[in-house]
């Protein structure tokens, strides 16, 4: 229905070449009448609400229980509308329930689409009205058989109570409870076993059946409440899933006329248990189908998950491989000048490419950075943090680094907790957002960080998935910027992903954001509008321990007095460099490439006056080491040096007494005022 211009011929047209049958309405009240059984789907341009649309609501309403009839509602741009497509479609009467909303201009292959989607959607809603219809006639023709049948049955469930019975069951037992349930049952059916002993409720024969047991013909005198007592059959069949008991069926006959014909009787009976046998194997195997299906549906989902599993892994080293080779590009190219340069003697301009290759290297390592914290494998030192305080050291740089078009307010909470976070990497993180809100204003705007206190719910918690119930400390970055549109909502925290032009952004940043706000035991969210802007909210788990005082000002690092430190580390290049540093700086090293090494170092009796130890060593780890060390000498410090460690990406739990981590890669005069630190 489009009531304007020649859109409802417009599409009649496109749609009929597409071999649909096409009806036009010009009313809603027509419209309401063209709903029936036969119709597909329903397709209405936004102006066309803007009738009365009671019948359209009664016509609705009239559907029958299975039927949805999709709407396909063609909207008009709605950039200038705050609630969007959203709005429109609230237009629409509230029990149309089934609506894809198309904006316009659209292409034709989007419509068609939209329509064969829409009709899928129909057809299966069809099949069902066919499937219940032929259910429904299945249950009358069962109905219609029991009720006509001469003998009284009932369908018993697992708890022994009735699930259905015939008139003839109720003959005997009007309540439709089966013998054993009802406290005058042995009183009034009396029965007796081959050894002539009076058969009790716990061996009745539905009891029976429901424990697994096929018992057929146990004969009982019936005594009603009134009338003479009669002459019964009894049988019970259980039914199962399996080997599972799901049920019995409680075949009661009357023989008391047809004592002298019991061959008779009992050919009905069989015949009666083979139906209900044969209606048993079918829902087996019914059953058996659904259940294959199942597996088959839960096959091709694990199948999807690890196609998309593949993609990621695809997109992450691709990203990888790019920014290290440019990286790689600018140390080996400098390298080679230098080496170049020396070999010929002119060594008079090579500051500028060690400066080079010292940028590409530390380039490279804030990349294995960010990745590391995507990976939630960052080494981190979470500690109270005053999230307010460390927010308004950050103000100054902050402000410079946005454009003169970008304003920068920021709020405080009051007397708001401590989180326990690592402050450091959440300055990364809060600068990442800022720096992704900057870009998404080139035109200027509003830069807004607050903090607040956050309690999650479980309702909210229900609504997102990954996150934990629970109070959080909160930091949000607003923009007044584009916003995302819903694809780059769904892939904004993928690895390497960004919507800037090539050369200026890594895609590392969001990504980097939530790997460290899911290590750190909090969560992240993203709230965007498509031209009102974005808001990124970090949550961090309030601390338990009072925040630490600040540290007191270091001493300057002096060359060390001769002292002996035992060096463990795997990889030659990295003791090498480390070794010499050591010697530069006045120690004696005692190199060992692999625990088995140390250890025998160790356990010789050498003296030494401190341990630098790689965390990732192959068959003992440093932590493991460190521990076999410190029985040898208590009180020996343990420097660990690292990159990426299984279990140290949290040093409170990690380190001991005297222990301490630097990670690589790490600046030379870093790790000598480590080491300073730690033997002073």
């Amino acid at each position: 229905m489009a009531p304007y211009g020649s859109d409802a011929a417009s599409v009649a047209a496109l749609l009929g070449a597409q071999n649909y049958a096409i009806s036009t309405c010009a009313t809603i009240a027509e419209l309401a009448d063209a709903i029936d059984d036969r119709a597909g789907v329903i397709l209405v341009t936004e102006e066309a609400l803007r009738a009365d649309l009671a019948p359209l609501r009664r016509a609705l309403a009239a559907q029958p229980d299975w039927s949805d009839i999709p709407f396909i509602l063609l909207a008009g741009r709605t950039t200038s509308r705050a609630a969007s497509g959203e709005w429109v479609r609230r237009q629409l009467p509230e029990n149309a329930l089934n609506v894809i909303l198309l904006e316009r201009p659209l292409s034709g292959e989007s419509l068609t689409s939209a329509v064969a989607a829409a009709m899928r959607s129909r057809q299966k809603q069809f099949e069902i009205r066919d499937t219940i219809a032929e259910l429904a006639d299945g249950q009358a023709r069962l109905s219609t058989l029991l009720s006509a049948l001469p003998v009284g049955v009932a369908f018993i469930n697992r708890d022994g109570s009735t699930l259905l019975s015939n008139p003839a069951f109720r003959r005997f037992l009007p309540s439709g409870d089966i013998p054993s349930r009802l406290p005058d049952g042995e009183a009034r059916w009396e029965g007796y076993d081959a050894d002539g002993r009076r058969i009790t409720r716990d061996r009745f024969a539905t009891v029976r059946a429901l424990k697994g047991e096929y018992v057929q013909g146990m004969e009982f005198l019936h005594h009603p409440e009134s009338g003479n007592s009669v002459w019964t059959r009894v049988s019970g069949i259980p039914l199962k899933t399996g080997d599972e008991v799901t049920g019995a069926i409680s075949v009661i006959v009357d023989i008391d006329d047809e004592k002298r014909g019991q061959t008779i009787l009992a050919e009905a009976a069989q015949r009666l248990e083979q139906q209900v046998a044969e209606r048993t194997s079918e829902l087996t195997a019914a059953l058996a189908r659904l259940e294959a299906e199942a597996k088959e549906r839960a096959r091709a989902e694990e199948a999807l998950r690890q196609s998309q599993k593949m993609e990621a892994v695809g997109q992450l080293t691709g990203g990888i491989a790019h920014d290290f080779n440019n990286l790689l590009t600018g140390i080996m190219g400098a390298l080679d000048v230098l080496r170049r340069r020396i070999a010929t003697g002119r060594i008079d301009d090579l500051d500028r490419f060690m400066d080079a290759a010292t940028a590409s290297a530390e380039r490279a390592a804030a990349l294995t950075a960010r990745l590391l914290a995507f990976s939630r494998r960052q080494s981190l030192d979470s500690r109270p943090t005053d999230v307010n305080r460390l927010l308004a050291s950050l103000e100054d740089l902050l402000r410079r680094t946005m454009s003169e078009r970008i304003d920068v307010s920021i709020a405080f909470a009051e007397s708001l907790p401590l989180a326990l976070v690592d402050a450091n990497q959440l300055e990364n993180a809060i600068l990442n957002l800022a720096i992704n809100a900057r870009d998404a204003m080139p035109q200027g705007g509003l830069l807004t960080l607050r903090t607040h206190l956050a309690p999650l719910d479980s309702k909210y918690c229900a609504e997102h998935d990954g996150f934990v119930e629970g109070l959080y400390v909160a930091v949000t970055v607003s923009d007044t910027g584009a916003g995302m549109d819903d694809a780059t909502l769904a892939k904004a925290f993928d690895p390497f992903f960004t919507t800037k032009p090539i050369g200026q952004g890594t895609g590392l940043g969001l990504s980097m954001v939530y790997g460290f706000a899911k290590q750190s035991r909090g969560h992240v969210s993203i709230d965007t509008r498509i031209g009102i802007g974005t808001d990124v909210t970090i949550y961090l788990p309030l601390a338990d321990e009072p925040a630490e005082r600040p540290e007191m000002a270091k001493q300057p690092v002096h060359d060390g007095d001769g002292q002996t430190v035992l060096l463990v580390e795997d990889d030659a290049a990295v003791r090498l460099l480390v070794a010499d540093v050591l010697d530069e700086l006045g120690y004696k090293a005692l190199e060992a490439a692999d625990p088995q090494s140390a250890l025998a170092v160790i356990e010789s009796g050498a003296h030494f006056d401190l341990m630098i130890t790689d965390v990732g060593l192959p068959g003992m780890n440093g932590r493991q080491l460190a521990e076999i060390a410190r029985k040898h000498l208590p009180d020996l410090p343990i420097l660990f040096i690292t990159g990426y460690a299984q279990n140290a990406e949290a040093r409170g739990g990690f380190l001991g007494r005297n222990m301490d981590m630097i990670t690589k890669p790490f600046p030379i005069d870093v790790l000598a005022g480590k080491i300073r630190e730690m033997l002073a």
